[in-house]
């Protein structure tokens, strides 16, 4: 569980494992997409490679 500012809806939110989607390692660091309380797609990057806990886009 971690805490998120949700950019659609701009409220604070306590997201739990279940509304994870995805997890990516990458050189930038570990990519979390979850889905919002409110429904939106949100990431957050962490771990050591990471420098800001800013949105990101994954390449497919």
């Amino acid at each position: 569980m971690f805490d998120h500012h949700c950019t659609a809806c701009e409220r604070r939110q306590l997201i739990f494992p279940s509304q994870v989607t995805a997890l990516a390692n990458t050189d930038h660091g570990i990519v979390v997409s979850f889905t919002c309380w409110c429904g939106a797609d949100q990431t957050l990057v962490t771990g050591r490679g990471a420098t800001t806990t800013s949105k990101v886009t994954l390449a497919a």
